[in-house]
């Protein structure tokens, strides 16, 4: 089936606002409360996805490139996540806990040189009415035509360069595009496209990873698969 992004976007704004708001909806005014600020996030944060680009800022941070991370957690740096919500350029998680281990360990990232990440606690109830929500924000140095477009090729490729070559050292096999396009597009994604990058930028990216692994610098090309 082809990839459709209004479609993808479309049933991921009502996953999303459902796992976040069916939960409470026994107090008629902090729903609506909610209701209201997740109309406005969806506009700032752009639209929900299931996983990111490893190269995306908010999960670069990684350590082991052979298991990269394609959602925010312990594994690049993130602590006390609970019940959580990705979006485009940000994410939305909701601890029982005050949320303070999540606050520190934003505030411990290593800088990026593409975009600031940061969090703020939420003054609205989101999960559960006894949940403590926190929100982390990726904002972009480069700001794009609007919260939740495409990346541009421009700021995507470095990215993707600068996580990847470097695995030249201890890699041991090439991976094909088929097998890296979940973690080169993010999800949801097409051939070619995803609610991160568009076809035009992602048959560029295709064309880059194919010539690199055809250089040998990551060892022999996996066909196994």
């Amino acid at each position: 089936m082809a990839f459709r992004a209004d479609e993808s976007a479309q049933a991921g704004l009502q996953s999303a606002e459902s796992y976040l708001l069916n939960g409470i909806r026994g107090d008629e005014t902090a729903w609506r409360q909610s209701k209201a600020f997740f109309e406005d996030i969806i506009d700032e944060l752009g639209p929900v996805i299931d996983t990111y680009p490893m190269w995306h800022p908010l999960v670069c941070n990684y350590k082991d490139h052979s298991s990269p991370s394609i959602v925010p957690s312990q594994d690049c740096g993130y602590r006390g996540l609970d019940h959580t919500v990705y979006f485009a350029n940000g994410f939305i998680t909701c601890p029982y806990d005050d949320g303070q281990r999540v606050l520190d360990s934003v505030e411990a990232l290593a800088p990026h040189d593409a975009a600031y990440i940061n969090a703020e606690r939420l003054d609205v109830k989101l999960y559960q009415m006894n949940a403590n929500p926190i929100l982390v924000r990726c904002d972009w140095l480069e700001k794009f035509q609007r919260p939740g477009s495409a990346i541009p090729l421009r700021v995507a490729m470095p990215l993707i360069l600068m996580q990847e070559v470097p695995s030249w050292r201890d890699a041991e096999v090439a991976e094909t595009w088929e097998t890296m396009r979940p973690y080169l597009l993010g999800k949801p994604h097409g051939a070619r496209s995803s609610l991160f990058i568009d076809q035009e930028a992602g048959q560029s990216i295709k064309k880059i990873w194919n010539l690199l692994i055809n250089t040998g610098m990551f060892g022999n090309i996996r066909v196994d698969w």
